[in-house]
């Protein structure tokens, strides 16, 4: 079932671009937000990881030059950060039982990108339509 998602997921981020020119967060995020509708803490974890980063590197464009591959890999990279420190966090003081856990390390550095490329909103946008359509698929058939 999960290549299936991955499979669905770049499918229709494929078609949902042809049609409307917008992403749906990255190539595998979708599919990887669909297998985990069935944990909203960890969507929610995952998004809130994505606006830090964003946020990060809306801050550290003021500083320096960011676009292309530099801004990817800096999304990325605070992306993993941010994600390895809340699991550090977890771990460091278990008794706050803050369930930050995000969908992978990669994850939210790719929606991350992807909101300083096109938007919040607009991402946002594709990434839960793409996302609902590959998890109907997936109910439908699994």
């Amino acid at each position: 079932m999960i290549i299936t998602a991955f499979g669905l997921g770049i499918l229709f981020g494929f078609i949902f671009f042809e049609l409307t020119g917008l992403t749906a967060g990255g190539i595998i995020v979708p599919g990887y937000i669909a297998l985990y509708f069935n944990d909203p803490i960890r969507i929610l974890a995952t998004i809130l990881i994505a606006l830090l980063a964003h946020g990060a590197i809306t801050l550290l464009s003021f500083i320096t030059i960011l676009y292309g591959r530099r801004r990817f890999l800096l999304a990325i990279l605070i992306g993993f950060l941010i994600r390895a420190a809340a699991d550090w966090l977890n771990f460091q003081i278990p008794e706050m039982s803050w369930d930050l856990q995000a969908i992978g390390y990669i994850i939210p550095g790719l929606i991350a990108n992807e909101f300083s490329r096109q938007g919040i909103i607009k991402t946002m946008l594709a990434m839960t339509i793409v996302s609902i359509t590959v998890y109907l698929i997936l109910q439908i058939f699994f």
